[in-house]
């Protein structure tokens, strides 16, 4: 009899992005849960180590290390105090995302479209390349992308924004072709619609929310909570055939 799905990761190294609040805070907490020295990365030191200071009090293992994903030059630097520290990485979740407009698509501003096109898509590619270099030296690893329903079917007046994501899925899928040779799975998990403050012009503006949740079976909003689980399965060795699967958390959103 085989034995049954580890969702264990002691000794594992795992970065999480955009882990200062909201979904990615809650994936940094579970992974460390499960025994990970968990990196918690977000734009602001601060924020990171209030994160930090709530998984070591629970009896975890965790670092802060600020990284603006928009910006090259902090990514290289992320990943070097990485190397130098530990010499491994076993984990990367690209949950870090902005979206600085909602409006008309027709009204996007250069400027917008850059700044979105920089982080979501951009910074999702490099901090995958760097962090897939680094996983295989040491026999492989699991990057998740954190991605959106948005990108399958593009939310109103989100129109850059769903655009990125759907080229996150798309990147998923390319990185998953390319690294499985060298161990790197990688995986995207799409949120529905999620109490965030990322989220809280659909969330808190009642005629959005009640036409919003029409289109959910489930009939409600998900906690940031809600997606950790499955961060979590594609994190472990509970996924170890997994890669290039992309995994909606949606309460059913896209099944209409």
């Amino acid at each position: 009899m085989s034995a049954p799905p580890s969702f264990d990761l002691s000794g594992k190294i795992a970065i999480v992005t955009g882990a200062s609040r909201g979904i990615g805070a809650d994936i940094a907490r579970l992974l460390a849960a499960q025994g990970a020295h968990t990196i918690v990365s977000s734009r602001k030191q601060a924020d990171c180590q209030a994160v930090v200071d709530e998984i070591v009090g629970a009896g975890g293992s965790a670092q802060a290390l600020a990284c603006h994903i928009g910006e090259m030059e902090q990514i290289e630097t992320l990943f070097a105090q990485v190397a130098q520290q530990h010499g491994r990485l076993d984990i990367l979740v690209n949950n870090a995302a902005t979206n600085p407009f909602f409006g008309s698509i027709l009204d996007t501003e250069p400027s917008v479209f850059q700044k979105t096109v920089d982080v979501n898509i951009r910074g999702y590619f490099y901090m995958s390349t760097h962090g897939a270099r680094l996983m295989a030296k040491n026999g492989g690893g699991s990057i998740i992308n954190v991605a959106s329903v948005n990108g399958v079917v593009p939310g109103f007046q989100q129109g850059i924004y769903s655009i990125t994501k759907a080229a996150v899925i798309s990147m998923t899928k390319a990185f998953a072709v390319e690294c499985a040779q060298a161990g790197v799975r990688c995986n995207a998990l799409l949120p529905g619609l999620t109490d965030t403050k990322f989220a809280s012009v659909l969330v808190h503006t009642p005629a959005i929310l009640k036409q919003a949740l029409a289109h959910v079976p489930m009939r409600r909003v998900a906690q940031p909570s809600e997606m950790a689980g499955a961060a979590l399965y594609l994190a472990s060795d509970a996924a170890s055939y997994t890669t290039g699967a992309v995994l909606n958390v949606d309460g059913g959103y896209l099944c209409i």
